[in-house]
Formats: C-alpha cells, sequence, structure tokens
C-alpha cells in the first residue's frame, strides 16, 4: 500500500513537471513572437511620429516664407557652394634687413568654374598681386596661381588645387535673351563679408563700360543689384540660379553703391574662359593688317580703321587689301580704311577688334574698306593668330 501511494505521488510529481516545462517554453515563445510585434509595432509608429512631426514642422516653414523667398532661399543654398572669396598680396623687401614681407593688397569675388579647380574672377581684383588666396564656402583656404588674363575684358583665371569634392562649379546661362525687368542675383564678399546675396532687376542692357586697357567692353548688363567692393568677380545669376554676367564695377562718385551695377554677359565669359585656360590669354583670328593709331585717324579726319601695312602672306594679303604708301611723287598715298565687317559697322579700331572677336579662324567674312573715294566689298578668310 505504501509502495502504491510512491508510485502515484512520482506519477503526480513528473506530470506536474513536465506540464510546467511545457508551459515554460510556449510562454517563451509566446512572448518572443510578441515582442518582435510590439517592437515591429514601436518602431511603425515612431516612424509616423517622426514624419508627422516633419511634416508639421515643413507646415509651419512654407507659411513662415513665402513662394518668392522659398524660390531665392533655394537659389542662395545651391548657389553659394560656387561662389569664392579671393584676398590678394604684394611682397616688399625691406632695402635694409633684405627681409621679405607680405602686404595684404585687396580683396574680391570669383566663382568655380570646373572640377578642375579653375576659378573666374575679375582681372582688376588680381592686378598687380603677387600672392592670391582663394577661400571656398567651406571655408577651405588654397593657395591659388594665375592661368591666363583678359583686361580687356576685366576677366581672369586662377587654378587651385583643391579636392573635386570641394568644387562645386556655377551653372552656365545664356545672357543672349535677357530682358529688362527680369529677376537677377548677385552672391559675392563686399567689404569681406563672405557670402551674401543681394537681388534686383536687369535695369537696361547694352552698355558699354571701359576696361583696364582702354578699351571698351560692349553688351554689358546694367542691374540694380547692389554690388560694392569686393563684389567684383562674383557671379550674377538669372532665377534658375544659371550664371548670366560677371559682377564687374559700379557707377558711383563715392565709390559705394549708388543704385548701378555693371557685370560682364556671360556669353563673353563662355568664349573668353576656355582661351584663358588654354592659351593664358585671348586668341582671335588674324587679318595680318597694322593700323593706325585712333588719334592719328582722328587728326586726319577720319572714320574707321586705317591700315598702314600689310603683312606679306596673310589674310588681308590674299583678300587684296592695300596698305599705306608713297606714290611715283613720294607723296602718302592713303590706304584701305576699313569701315565694316559683315553687316557690323565700324568706325574705329576698338571696332574692328569687337568685330573679330567673335569670330574664328577659317570664318569667311566680309571686309567693307573705303579706298579712295570708292567702297568696296572684300571677301577674307581669317588666318589663326599666333599664341606666342
Amino acid at each position: 500500500m505504501k509502495n502504491r501511494i510512491i508510485v502515484k505521488l512520482g506519477i503526480w510529481v513528473m506530470l506536474f513537471g513536465v506540464g510546467f516545462l511545457f508551459g515554460s517554453y510556449r510562454g517563451t515563445s509566446t512572448t518572443g513572437a510578441n515582442g518582435e510585434q510590439g517592437e515591429a509595432a514601436a518602431e511603425g509608429q515612431l516612424a509616423l511620429a517622426v514624419e508627422e512631426v516633419s511634416s508639421r514642422g515643413s507646415t509651419v516653414q512654407t507659411k513662415d516664407f513665402t513662394e518668392a523667398e522659398w524660390a531665392t532661399i533655394r537659389l542662395f543654398e545651391k548657389a553659394a557652394p560656387s561662389v569664392a572669396f579671393i584676398t590678394t598680396s604684394n611682397y616688399r623687401l625691406n632695402y635694409w634687413t633684405r627681409d621679405v614681407s607680405e602686404i595684404p593688397r585687396g580683396s574680391g569675388s570669383g566663382f568655380v568654374w570646373d572640377k578642375e579647380g579653375h576659378v573666374v574672377t575679375n582681372y582688376h581684383v588680381i592686378e598687380s598681386a603677387d600672392k592670391a588666396i582663394v577661400t571656398l564656402a567651406d571655408q577651405s583656404t588654397w593657395e591659388a596661381e594665375p592661368v591666363g588674363s583678359a583686361p580687356e575684358k576685366d576677366l581672369a583665371v586662377l587654378r587651385i588645387k583643391a579636392p573635386k569634392k570641394h568644387l562645386n562649379p556655377v551653372p552656365l546661362g545664356s545672357s543672349q535673351n535677357l530682358r529688362v525687368g527680369q529677376s537677377v542675383y548677385a552672391i559675392g564678399n563686399p567689404f569681406g563679408l563672405d557670402q551674401t546675396l543681394t537681388t534686383g532687376i536687369i535695369s537696361a542692357l547694352g552698355r558699354e563700360i571701359k576696361s583696364r586697357t582702354g578699351r571698351p567692353i560692349r553688351d554689358v548688363i546694367q542691374t540694380d543689384a547692389a554690388i560694392n567692393p569686393g563684389n567684383s568677380g562674383g557671379p550674377l545669376l538669372d532665377s534658375k540660379g544659371e550664371l548670366i554676367g560677371v559682377n564687374t564695377a559700379i557707377f558711383s562718385p563715392s565709390g559705394a553703391y549708388a543704385g548701378i551695377g555693371f557685370s560682364i554677359p556671360s556669353d563673353v565669359v563662355h568664349w573668353a574662359v576656355p582661351d584663358l585656360i588654354k592659351y593664358g590669354r585671348l586668341i582671335r583670328p588674324s587679318l595680318g593688317v597694322t593700323l593706325a593709331r585712333q588719334s592719328q585717324v582722328v587728326r586726319a579726319g577720319l572714320q574707321g580703321a586705317v591700315v598702314l601695312d600689310v603683312i606679306e602672306g596673310t589674310a588681308a594679303d590674299r583678300a587684296g587689301v592695300r596698305p599705306t604708301g608713297r606714290n611715283q611723287d613720294g607723296q602718302i598715298e592713303l590706304g584701305d580704311i576699313i569701315v565694316g565687317v559683315d553687316d557690323m559697322k565700324v568706325n574705329n579700331v576698338d571696332d574692328l577688334f569687337l568685330a573679330l572677336e567673335k569670330r574664328k579662324a577659317g570664318d569667311l567674312v566680309r571686309l567693307k574698306v573705303q579706298r579712295g573715294n570708292t567702297e568696296i566689298d572684300l571677301p577674307v578668310t581669317l588666318d589663326p593668330a599666333s599664341v606666342q
């Protein structure tokens, strides 16, 4: 009897143990599954919460600004990384100690042209400087080497050895179809205050200003966007954030902004910068003539570009252009006077240079010359200019 009781008790203990273990296993499995589902649910709720907060924040921001303001903000944030701050200095040798010191010279703006590190600015920003430092939008600074310059267009190109990840080229636009009244945006470093945005409109087109060489720069953009000292060399952008000009000068008796600023049109920059990068200067096609100084032409009461000499074997020689010389009696016989190129009128030497600068070697042009009392047309195939 006693043994049977012990056996029954043992069986009950064993059954109880098995049931306990089975229940524990099932509970663990259920808890694990519920835990994973709970974590997934929590993550989903968190994502929804973040999305809701972000959406609510975006709505608040949108309500804080108008659509026009948002467009300007986005334009600046996209274009600002392309704009650079340029500082220049000169070296001075102490006569007594023979020590060399570096003297700050000035500052200006520029913009990244390509991923090769070329930076475009005004010629007058780096003129006569011994050293130039370029500071990019990420505040990294790089010593720049001069690549090429065109004083007659107030343009220059520098190069910095920055990694490509630091370089954000400005998007290029066209200045061909600009209209008076359209919105423009200037980014630069007026008075050394980096990354400054000013806005305005195109006030006029087709303006003419003098370059550092005294030769005119034509088809210049006039704008009322504030341009001050230090803005020189910075980009003028349209509403798409594309380059339409390079800020170059202000019209002000005091030297501070007075409502009139000028920018070199981007179409000039498009053809000038590749020449500056490749040759170091602008390369124009050649006629092969020597011209009289404009002061001599004016004193003689003439109008046009007076040909003094024609170089043998050149485009002008092949076309039959006549130089100035002496007749059998020893009297000076005036050569041809160039008064037109194709449909462009030539009133002086500057007009002739400007008429040829957009042509390329091999182009056929119609040269209109005054020979004595007769005006004749001469077809001329332009020669390549020497790059030496």
